[in-house]
């Protein structure tokens, strides 16, 4: 915004802004907590402080970097490009962290805030996250264990800002939270005073003096109570700030540091204090789950580095000879190219399908055991033509990573075509594309399958029968492909060129009619190797580069572009040097057309639609589904893939873009915060107005400026589907094995009075009724319903459910989804971590260091009922010798070596040692002996249960117990205030719609 349009701006508007202002602090709702995200410190005016967003990004890009480092040696820029899965795994956990505050089911309950002094129900409530985030990270169900840790950091991070942990002086993480071996300091009884009176806005010196000691003998834990539930007694502490209605009752006042505003915070001048000490618990979390589940895992689940999933799913009839040789070929190359690429090899899923049988899926992280099981694929069986094609894209999409695309391989029509809008949602929340490759004619089919030898005898079909194929590759931004037999090897090339790693799109777009059209993308300095996919026939094509030079490519060869030529699929190369700017893509198709282009480069982003929520937190909460059309709305951006030499790189705008590559609307982006100084890999947030959502399908492309000047375009292909009802998840509970379970919805009418349809499926088959529901709801009205799930005693623990929710009208286009992931749990989840015992000491240290040494004992044993599972000496120069006691020894005696089971020995750096399988039960030690030069005087061993937990045995050359686990690692520099960003246009939009 220029220096003259800001003057006329606050001189046309200082009346409008100081309303704003006014009325943000008296409608915004109280902050429970740290701010959720960035708009949150918009609505509080408090513009430096930390948000459970900066804290949660942070950490898990300090530890990534961290965890990239140990694992390949070094953190040169390129290596470590992190990549937009990579962001988009930490916008889910930043996500799910945001939605404690903003779903009805947990935004007012203290136990998810550590609230109202409610501690010990959120310690259990900590510790299940936990152990629910290492049961789903075993199983390999990623996108449940990103929800469970955003919820487990949420409410791990209230605890510092709405405790008097920090008051008390502490400068170390609480390690009780999550370890229950750790010394806990007590909870103030119910009829225990904490607080003084305190009648100004911030609040010094107003918790009691056993509130506030440094003597652990005599400390007191409290956290504050908010709001009128549970009811606060006398002499409590409220949470505090001028929107809890608590504040006002004795004690007046309030203890929270979520913010840096006295009119929200009390003990606002500790919040610095407070935000790190969330930091630090936040990082020691994110490295315990890395030294459980070890470093590989670890980068899989946030997807680093890794080569994008290749998902077949395959129609296995006796007709589709061709098609899977077509797929194992392409398959084989696929593997081949990658074999000499540094980072993850990605995984590989098959589903294959025919009638009626659906899969089983085929899953593997190994090319190796992939190429084994596609070369013992075969062709067999037939019958008559639909398949059950749908319901195999359903497991592919379930099984398959987030953002991945799915080529589907058939010449069947779908026999369950019920199942498309259960497909459609799930593509849709998943972001995935889905590619049809369709080796049939569309206006016939085969009456006999099941032979090599085909179309002998045909039969007239209606020609809509692959609509639905259509359909959903055009929402998805996927293709529709149809070819034949001889050409599918060469078509199945598409597949290679979109499962290639950092590919981009410059342009997508569809076209029915039958007329000249002119289509443009745009290629930036950033962009290499870029490939045009054009579906369809064509009678004439043209391509014309930004000089003006152009070259026929149907008719001649030329210096521009290669072109190959399939049935139904053109495959365009720019030949190098690709000259950056304005490309003309000027065509004529017999019938349906598709253009597609992509390319090789870093730079893309991500993007979700918002609207600003105040019912108890004040922030921006992601619409979950189809945003609702003719409502203002804000889109939030994240650019991703910029190194620190693209500070010149700028953005300007995004363009909604129709079915047809139409403008429908233009958004003016800003940046909504700066990126930290401290690291060169944070995503560029960017946020924009739209002051209504367009009525009909659109797509979103982003527009900016490279470092040279050159116009930057991206397009993010899904068509997103604009409507007038909204269905909401109110919550997630967890199965439990031979119980049944409820989930709640709400289903929100932006429309007239209407009778809706609701639809249920899931990829278990736990439902007890699948629907159809049918049910009334008036004009801007809402309903309530739920849906019940029988989980079978045989469920396996960490087994995720994906239940996929429609809604629709019979009578309009309007329909809506929702996904919801359940996390089968045990009943009786083990949380308590091993622990382990000091039994003797001996240490002969001298000032001479490497002349003596120290000796210590321990005894080892699982506090739960799970066992012992691993151990590993994580730090430390000596030796670490493990020695289980004999049956009826105790610790500290002699072990004859004839009664010794096992024996090992592990030095700094040696893989985790599994100990499950040496015969000792749950209750029964494990005798660990450790030596080491008295120059290292400290060593510590980690030690894991079958389930998971950790414990941290910290040993030393002298009785002082070490703390290096509170420590934390470089987290980067002080958060940063916004820049560049015209707050108060936005801000505008919305006190316009409070007027």
């Amino acid at each position: 915004m220029s220096q003259g349009i800001k003057k006329r701006f606050w001189k046309d508007n200082e009346r409008i802004v100081h309303r704003f202002m006014f009325a943000s602090l008296l409608l915004a709702s109280p902050c429970t907590c740290f701010l959720p995200n960035f708009w949150s410190r918009v609505l509080t005016l408090s513009w430096d402080s930390y948000t459970h967003q900066y804290i949660t990004e942070q950490a898990i890009l300090n530890v990534t970097l961290d965890t990239l480092q140990q694992h390949q040696g070094h953190r040169a820029e390129e290596e470590t490009r992190l990549g937009r899965s990579f962001w988009r795994a930490v916008g889910e956990v930043v996500h799910s962290n945001a939605e404690m505050d903003f779903l009805s089911s947990t935004r007012s309950d203290p136990v998810y805030h550590f609230d109202s002094e409610r501690v010990d129900s959120a310690v259990a409530m900590l510790r299940r996250f936990w152990a629910q985030t290492l049961l789903s990270v075993r199983a390999n169900e990623y996108q449940s264990a990103l929800h469970s840790l955003g919820q487990l950091f949420h409410s791990l991070q209230d605890f510092y800002s709405h405790s008097n942990w920090v008051e008390m002086g502490q400068r170390s993480i609480y390690l009780h939270l999550l370890h229950p071996e750790e010394p806990a300091v007590p909870v103030a009884e119910g009829d225990t005073p904490t607080c003084m009176e305190c009648f100004s806005a911030t609040c010094r010196d107003n918790l009691l003096p056993r509130l506030t000691s440094r003597q652990r003998e005599v400390q007191l834990l409290t956290t504050g109570y908010f709001s009128t539930f549970p009811p606060k007694p006398e002499g409590k502490c409220s949470h505090g700030g001028m929107l809890d209605s608590s504040r006002s009752m004795g004690a007046k006042g309030g203890i929270n540091k979520d913010s840096t505003s006295p009119l929200f915070s009390p003990h606002h001048f500790l919040h610095v204090e407070a935000a790190k000490l969330a930091s630090d618990a936040t990082l020691t979390v994110l490295r315990d789950l890395r030294n459980t589940v070890g470093h590989k895992t670890f980068l899989r689940l946030f997807s680093v580095k890794q080569a994008p999933a290749l998902v077949f799913v395959m129609d296995t009839t006796g007709s589709m000879f061709e098609e899977i040789t077509a797929a194992r070929l392409r398959a084989h190359a696929i593997i081949r190219n990658r074999a000499d690429l540094p980072g993850q090899p990605g995984s590989f899923l098959l589903v294959p399908f025919h009638d009626p049988q659906v899969g089983p899926v085929y899953e593997t992280d190994d090319p190796d055991q992939f190429m084994e099981h596609m070369e013992n694929l075969m062709a067999l069986g037939g019958g008559d033509e639909p398949e059950m094609c749908l319901t195999a894209i359903q497991l592919a999409l379930t099984h398959s990573p987030p953002m991945s695309e799915i080529f589907v391989f058939t010449d069947a029509s779908p026999k369950d075509a019920h199942m498309f809008d259960v497909v459609k949602g799930l593509t849709l929340a998943k972001q995935s594309k889905v590619t049809f490759l369709l080796t049939e004619d569309p206006n016939y089919t085969i009456a006999r399958r099941g032979s090599r030898r085909r179309k002998r005898s045909r039969q007239l079909l209606p020609p809509d029968r692959f609509s639905l194929y259509s359909a959903l590759s055009s929402l998805s931004g996927g293709l529709t492909i149809f070819t034949s037999n001889s050409d599918i090897h060469s078509v199945s090339s598409i597949v290679e060129d979109n499962t290639a790693a950092a590919k981009v799109t410059l342009l997508h777009v569809e076209r029915d009619q039958e007329q000249m059209s002119l289509h443009s993308f745009r290629v930036d300095s950033t962009v290499n190797d870029v490939t045009v996919h054009i579906t369809g026939s064509l009678s004439h094509c043209i391509l014309i580069d930004p000089s003006g030079q152009s070259q026929s490519l149907l008719s001649e060869q030329g210096s521009l572009a290669s072109l190959e030529h399939f049935n139904g699929l053109y495959r365009v190369r720019l030949l190098p040097r690709i000259q950056p700017g304005q490309w003309y893509l000027h065509a004529k198709a017999d019938g349906h057309v598709a253009f597609n282009v992509i390319a090789d480069s870093s730079v893309d982003f991500l993007y979700y639609f918002a609207t600003v929520t105040n019912e108890t937190h004040p922030g921006l909460a992601r619409v979950e589904g189809s945003p609702v059309a003719g409502v203002p709305t804000f889109l939030v951006l994240a650019v991703t893939g910029l190194s620190p030499h693209d500070e010149e790189v700028s953005f300007s705008h995004v363009t909604l873009l129709g079915a047809e590559g139409e403008n429908l609307k233009k958004v003016l982006l800003n940046s909504s915060s700066s990126p930290s100084v401290s690291s060169s890999y944070t995503a560029v947030d960017l946020i924009g107005w739209v002051d209504s959502i367009p009525r009909a399908p659109f797509s979103v492309r982003l527009t900016g400026r490279d470092g040279r000047g050159n116009k930057l375009e991206r397009v993010a292909t899904e068509m997103v589907q604009p409507t007038r009802v909204q269905i909401q998840v109110l919550s997630t509970p967890p199965l439990v094995p031979g119980h049944s379970t409820t989930v709640g919805l709400k289903i929100l009418n932006h429309g007239p009075d209407r009778l809706f349809t609701l639809t249920a499926e899931d990829d278990a088959g736990y439902l007890h009724t699948k629907g159809p529901h049918r049910f009334h709801v008036e004009a801007h009205n809402l309903f309530h319903s739920q849906v019940g799930l029988h989980t079978p005693a045989s469920a396996q623990a960490g087994a995720t459910v994906t239940l996929t929710l429609s809604v629709y009208t019979l009578d309009s286009a309007d329909t809506n989804y929702a996904v919801a992931y359940l996390t089968v749990l045990p009943p009786d989840l083990d949380t308590s971590p091993p622990s382990c015992s000091t039994t003797r000491l001996q240490s002969s240290c001298s000032p001479a260091c490497n002349e003596s040494t120290w000796n210590v004992s321990l005894a080892v044993w699982d506090r739960g009922r799970s066992g012992l599972a691993a151990l590993q000496l994580h730090k430390g120069q000596g030796t670490l010798t493990l020695l289980p006691l004999p049956v009826g020894g105790k610790p500290g005696e002699t072990h004859p070596e004839q009664h010794v089971r096992h024996k090992a020995t592990l030095v700094e750096r040696d893989p985790p040692l599994n100990v499950s399988g040496w015969g000792l039960g749950s209750s029964e030690p494990l005798w660990v002996s450790y030596t080491s030069s008295c120059c290292s005087a400290q060593a510590e061993l980690l030690v894991w249960d079958t389930v998971g937990n950790l414990k941290h045995c910290h040993l030393a050359s002298s009785q002082q117990r070490q703390l290096s686990d509170t420590r934390t690692e470089n987290r980067g520099g002080r958060h940063v205030m916004p820049y560049g960003f015209s707050f108060l246009v936005l801000i505008l939009l919305c006190c316009q719609l409070l007027s």
